[in-house]
C-alpha cells in the first residue's frame, strides 16, 4: 500500500436479487478527506485495484454534513454516516459493507423505506391542517423543550436498527428510532391528544415489549440521541395505558 492512496474494499451487489462480492480500490490519498471523497474519485475512475473498468460503485448521500441520514454504511465492522468517517482515523484497507438490516438496492445503497412505514404506523406526527386559527400554543417547561430538541434530531439514518440485534430484516419489529418518536410526539402538547393511538400502535406485535434492551442503539446513534431513555419512557406509558384499561375503561 502506498502512502500516496488510499485502499478500499468494498462489499457489492448488482441488484437486489444478485449474489454480493469484494472489490478492492485504491484512490489518491488526500489529507482529511472522508469515505464520501474516496467514493467519488472511483465514480470518477473506475478502475478496480487488478486495473479492470468496472461500473461505478453504488451509494447515497444527499447532505454532506450528518444530516439527512442517508449516507449510513458499515465502515470497518462499525455502521456510521460516510459523510464523517475520516480517512486519516480508519485502517486501511477501509471495508464499506451495505446494511444488513435492509434490502440491498445495489452496492451500498439500501431500501430503508421500513423506516418511513414505521413511522406511520405509530402516527408520527401532529394533526393540525392549517386550515383554521388555532390561538397561541400552550406554554412549554424548558426542561421538555430540551428533552424535545434532543429527540427531534433523528434523521432516520437506520443506525440505531443496524446494531440491534431484535431488528431483523424479516420481522415486524418497530425498533428504537420509532419508540422515541412515539415519546417525542407524545410530549409535544398538541401531539398529546393522540397519545392513546400512538402506545396503542407499540403495544402490538414487534413493539416495545419485543425490546430486549440490549442499549447498543444508543451507542451507535450519530446524534447522541437518549433512545435507552425513550425505550423506558413508552415503556412506563404503555404499562400506564394497559392499568387504564384494566380498571377505568
Amino acid at each position: 500500500m502506498s502512502n500516496n492512496e488510499i485502499e478500499l474494499k468494498i462489499k457489492r451487489q448488482d441488484g437486489p436479487e444478485s449474489s454480493p462480492y469484494w472489490e478492492r480500490f485504491s484512490v489518491p490519498y488526500k489529507p482529511h478527506s472522508n469515505v464520501i471523497f474516496c467514493l467519488q474519485e472511483i465514480q470518477r475512475r473506475p478502475i478496480n485495484a487488478d486495473g479492470k473498468d468496472v461500473r461505478p460503485v453504488v451509494w447515497e448521500c444527499n447532505c454532506l454534513e450528518e444530516v439527512c441520514g442517508s449516507c449510513t454504511m458499515v465502515i470497518n465492522g462499525k455502521v456510521r454516516q460516510s459523510c464523517t468517517a475520516l480517512t486519516d482515523q480508519l485502517k486501511q484497507p477501509i471495508v464499506l459493507e451495505p446494511m444488513s438490516k435492509f434490502p440491498v438496492v445495489r452496492d451500498l445503497q439500501v431500501d430503508r423505506s421500513r423506516m418511513f412505514e414505521n413511522l406511520k404506523k405509530v402516527k408520527a406526527w401532529v394533526k393540525i391542517d392549517g386550515t383554521y386559527d388555532i390561538g397561541e400554543g400552550p406554554v412549554v417547561s424548558q426542561t421538555d423543550r430540551n428533552k424535545a430538541y434532543d429527540l427531534s434530531q433523528c434523521m432516520t439514518c437506520g443506525c440505531c436498527l443496524e446494531a440491534c440485534p431484535q431488528f431483523q430484516l424479516n420481522n415486524d419489529f418497530l425498533g428504537a428510532a420509532s419508540f422515541s418518536q412515539v415519546r417525542y410526539f407524545n410530549l409535544h402538547p398538541t401531539g398529546a391528544m393522540n397519545r392513546d393511538e400512538r402506545l396503542e400502535s407499540v403495544m402490538g406485535e414487534g413493539g416495545i415489549a419485543d425490546c430486549g434492551n440490549a442499549q447498543v442503539c444508543v451507542e451507535v446513534c450519530p446524534k447522541n440521541i437518549p433512545l435507552t431513555e425513550s425505550i423506558a419512557e413508552i415503556g412506563r406509558q404503555t404499562t400506564w395505558e394497559i392499568f387504564k384499561k384494566l380498571f377505568f375503561k
